[in-house]
């Protein structure tokens, strides 16, 4: 088996248990104007009609921001905004109805394609648009007159899922009725954010020039709380780095955070496949806001077993770790702890310990290769010291081949076998000549 096929095998198998947690679920994806004039664009559409042929329950809502400035700058018409909404009269709503109406065919039109030799050959997709949302004037805020620059008042939501349970996917733009019957021009990124949390969407996923958000250092930024995002904001107003719509869609997934959508997305809509890669890959490709970590260290259950394996037996392979046997790790298992993200166990530890000289190893010390680039050991490290604590231990020790200077640079330092528990010495195993280190808890200061 040539190296390309081995790849394909493992990312089939490794996708596999993430197509099966989205079965089902519901997500809204909003598809910016900007994402629509990219190049990219159909293969993004090819990416969300795989969803839907995969059951998920796509909510598929697009903005027409730059579509709409382009038509307005044709007619030698300003653009008007207040706020970051675009002031929307008669002669601009004729405008974003022409335009709005152009995007939304497009989008069908490329949803309904089953060319062969494409993505959606022999596939049937079924996009569904109608009056799902009803709409209201904003009004007039700070003596400006939105005129028709509306909001959400009402969604459908039996409307709307009863053709998800049909497997259609439903296609809402940015142009919504109101009980008058008036047009109104509603700003997506808090419509999405609000189908999100009404319909219990499981994400909410948006679109972006770069990969995600960035930091500093130009490097992407996985995950976000909602008080960071609030920070990135208040940075942004005087000279934004990101356009508009990341900036509003920022805003708004904090808003269908606090309301119950557990993860919202940010990805990019230059990389093809980034879809994909943020959905089946354990670590996705873009950056997720949550209320709380997908990453959590907690101790280990018997449940975990099959995790910890996975991780240590490579370890064990190249001699780095002692090899335990199932049986040995399920009675083992309450001293260990493991970090877990999105089901998956991508570290774990022990702490053994030795009461009588008021001591206790940490051992078995494993993280998932495409982890270790970041700061899990020292996470592990702070859990592992923490339960000591807990458990009056004075001294923590570890016996290493290989991590020498990281256990030193963690505030270890070298000692001898007679200063081991006594029964840990007539355990050492002189054929693997294992380094020896120590940290004093009582002076040391977890971080």
């Amino acid at each position: 088996m040539n190296l390309k096929s081995r790849a394909l095998i493992q990312g089939f198998r490794q996708s596999a248990p993430y197509v099966n947690a989205h079965r089902g679920k519901t997500f809204v994806l909003l598809l910016s104007g900007e994402a629509i004039a990219h190049k990219n664009f159909k293969n993004i559409l090819n990416d969300i009609a795989m969803l839907n042929n995969l059951g998920i329950k796509i909510v598929l809502v697009f903005g027409a921001r730059p579509q709409i400035e382009h038509a307005l700058m044709n007619q030698n018409i300003p653009a008007k905004y207040h706020q970051n909404i675009r002031i929307t009269d008669e002669e601009t709503l004729k405008l974003v109805k022409q335009v709005s109406g152009e995007v939304q065919l497009d989008i069908m039109a490329r949803l309904s394609m089953s060319l062969h030799n494409t993505p959606m050959a022999n596939s049937r997709t079924n996009v569904v648009a109608g009056n799902f949302i009803l709409a209201q004037p904003i009004g007039v805020e700070d003596g400006i007159d939105y005129c028709h620059s509306g909001k959400l008042r009402r969604i459908d939501v039996a409307g709307i899922q009863q053709q998800l349970q049909q497997n259609s996917i439903v296609l809402i733009g940015p142009l919504a009725g109101s009980i008058t019957g008036e047009g109104y021009n509603l700003q997506t990124e808090e419509l999405a954010a609000q189908l999100a949390s009404k319909l219990n969407a499981e994400k909410l996923i948006g679109f972006c020039a770069d990969l995600g958000v960035l930091d500093s250092d130009d490097e992407i930024i996985s995950e976000l709380l909602p008080q960071d995002v609030r920070t990135i904001l208040e940075d942004q107003e005087p000279a934004p780095q990101y356009d508009l719509s990341t900036l509003l869609f920022l805003k708004n997934a904090v808003k269908a955070s606090h309301a119950g959508v557990p993860r919202s997305h940010l990805i990019s809509y230059q990389e093809d496949g980034a879809l994909i890669q943020e959905l089946f890959s354990i670590d996705g490709i873009g950056t997720q806001i949550v209320m709380a970590s997908s990453e959590q260290t907690r101790q280990a259950s018997i449940q975990d077993i099959g995790g910890i394996l996975d991780l240590i037996r490579p370890l064990e392979q190249e001699g780095i770790l002692v090899r335990r046997s199932r049986e040995q790790l399920e009675q083992e298992i309450p001293l260990f702890s493991v970090i877990e993200k999105e089901d998956h166990i991508i570290g774990c530890a022990a702490l053994y310990p030795f009461p009588e000289e008021s001591m206790a190893e940490m051992a078995c010390v494993a993280i998932s290769p495409e982890f270790r680039n970041g700061d899990r050991g020292v996470t592990l490290l702070k859990h592992i010291k923490k339960q000591a604590k807990a458990q009056k231990i004075k001294t923590l020790f570890v016996l290493t081949t290989k991590s020498l200077h990281w256990f030193k640079e963690q505030g270890f330092h070298e000692i001898s076998l007679h200063e081991l528990p006594e029964k840990k010495q007539k355990l050492y195993n002189f054929q693997r000549k294992s380094k020896m280190l120590a940290l004093d808890l009582t002076t040391d200061k977890i971080k």
